[in-house]
């Protein structure tokens, strides 16, 4: 399970799903992941899968994956 932004997967879910004209429902059975994971993605609940959000995520030639991140002064050790 990861913890996620709601911001980053959510919106990212909804974005790719309405240009490809798919309702949530279709989206489920298209990346073969329940219904209730689409919700839930799209929802923002703080945890999911990994590897159920890179099922979805092969539909929009995407995957999750690490992502460095930029050192700041706030971050620094």
């Amino acid at each position: 399970m990861i913890c996620m932004n709601r911001n980053i997967f959510s919106d990212f879910f909804k974005e790719q799903r309405k240009k490809l004209n798919l309702t949530q429902e279709e989206l489920s059975l298209k990346s073969g992941v329940g219904l209730r994971f689409i919700r839930d993605v799209e929802q923002g609940k703080e945890t999911i899968r990994l590897d159920k959000l890179n099922q979805v995520m092969l539909i929009f030639n995407s995957q999750a994956g690490p992502v460095s991140l930029k050192k700041t002064d706030s971050n620094k050790g």
